[in-house]
């Protein structure tokens, strides 16, 4: 039996308090939309908050400019001290990105990996709040206790290192809450993904999962699959080449590290995010000791067919070196004509408007400009998220029997409900949004808009 929207209740300004014969969970944000991760699970009269992400919303009148927004948590206000923690599955913004916003008002632990906890405690140590929180590190596959919660954070592969699914048990049964994940056998930073842990789950009562690769058929390729088509790219450009990614995948870091010095390049970093990653992979034993990048202030002192530079900027962010770099105001560098631009990232909807934006700020200066979506053949960027067959992968080694899509717009929540459907992988499907009571005992039961939702945007 397949159960989509079963019940309409009036939007509550507080969380419903559960009871021991409850167990539900309530997302407040990423849930028919991307970024603004933030779920509540309820049972025996306590909260558990899995990850505290940041998102953009469009400014009005604007297709380009962008406003940092956080999920509204005032429905957690009246009941605060029933909030236990916060546990974080990775260190991605769209995962953390809330914490200095929220935390002060929420003051709950806050648990997370080596990766993201050195992450969450630079962005508190570097806050001109005077803020004191406890953190929590965890190991992986670490079990802990928390209230009425038992926790076991689960390694999976991810574009960014120590990703965790995340098994929340209680009394009455389990839940797996994947988190972002893909089945990476080479994932060049961290271990492969093994189906292992999950086909000791128990007592498994549902699977809140990611449904942001559920419109593509296919498996997602491994991170180790880049190399190869970056290199093949690379070499065929004459002169200076920059290549933007995502700050936070130290595996696409160094595949470019490696590239560049196979094709006689030196390699230097420009933008705060990417130095702060890298500086965070150097101190946990990321980083190869032999790819050494060299200081912004040689580049200029280099032949140009010499030089790759390595910088922030696939989403078109407006402070990004790579906006920088196009309007001529960088410090330390300047683009020349016929320079290569590679962009090793996908478009993200939302930021499309700005990126081709930024495209053609870059051609106005006669660059040749190289997008991975456009190239698919040399492989210049793969997901960190299951397409269609891993998730089938997936869901036929823990036979759920009930699956909840998160992590996604509405078109990828369908996709991710039909594909379940259409396999039978689940006995039942709840397909919801933000602020909707997903009850999974003591029946299964949706319950929409049972909590006012919202965005609360973030003054810098």
């Amino acid at each position: 039996m397949f159960k989509f929207f079963t019940q309409t209740a009036e939007a509550l300004n507080s969380l419903p308090i559960p009871s021991k014969r409850d167990l539900w969970c309530l997302p407040l944000g990423g849930v028919g939309e991307i970024g603004q991760n933030m779920m509540i699970y309820g049972h025996a009269g306590q909260y558990l908050m899995v990850d505290c992400g940041m998102g953009f919303e469009p400014v009005k009148g604007s297709s380009t400019q962008f406003e940092r927004v956080v999920a509204d948590a005032s429905s957690l206000a009246p009941q605060l001290s029933r909030l236990q923690a916060i546990v974080i599955t990775h260190g991605h913004e769209d995962h953390i990105g809330g914490l200095l916003t929220l935390w002060p008002k929420l003051q709950v632990p806050i648990y997370a990996s080596a990766f993201a906890m050195a992450q969450i405690q630079r962005k508190f140590a570097e806050s001109e709040q005077d803020l004191n929180p406890t953190f929590m590190t965890i190991e992986p596959l670490q079990a802990l206790v928390i209230g009425a919660f038992n926790l076991q954070w689960i390694p999976v592969t991810h574009s960014i290192p120590q990703s965790h699914s995340l098994l929340i048990s209680t009394e009455l049964g389990a839940i797996l809450h994947t988190a972002d994940w893909k089945i990476d056998p080479q994932p060049l930073v961290d271990k492969p993904f093994s189906f292992a842990p999950f086909s000791q789950l128990k007592n498994l009562l549902a699977v809140v999962g990611d449904s942001t690769n559920a419109l593509k058929p296919g498996k997602t390729p491994s991170e180790s699959a880049c190399y190869a088509g970056l290199l093949q790219c690379v070499q065929q450009q004459p002169n200076r080449v920059v290549v933007s990614c995502f700050s936070s995948n130290i595996a696409r870091l160094i595949t470019l590290a490696r590239v560049a010095k196979a094709s006689g390049r030196y390699f230097a970093f420009a933008g705060r995010a990417l130095e702060r990653m890298v500086s965070i992979a150097k101190q946990l034993n990321y980083w190869p000791a032999e790819l050494n990048p060299i200081s912004l202030n040689e580049i200029g002192y280099l032949p140009r067919h010499e030089v790759m530079l390595i910088t922030t900027g696939s989403q078109g962010e407006p402070r990004s070196g790579l906006w920088r770099l196009a309007r001529g105001q960088h410090p330390s560098c300047e683009l020349d004509a016929e320079d290569t631009v590679i962009f090793s990232a996908i478009k993200i909807p939302d930021n499309i408007a700005r990126i081709d934006q930024l495209i053609g700020a870059l051609q106005r200066y006669q660059l040749t400009v190289i997008h991975a979506e456009d190239h698919p053949a040399w492989s210049l960027h793969v997901s960190g998220h299951p397409s269609q067959e891993d998730l089938i992968a997936l869901y036929q080694q823990i036979k759920p029997p009930l699956l909840i899509p998160v992590h996604g717009e509405p078109e990828h929540l369908q996709a991710h409900a039909d594909l379940v459907v259409r396999h039978r992988l689940a006995k039942e499907v709840l397909l919801g949004e933000n602020g909707d009571l997903f009850r999974i005992k003591p029946f299964v039961k949706l319950e929409r808009q049972k909590v006012k939702t919202g965005h609360l945007y973030i003054d810098d």
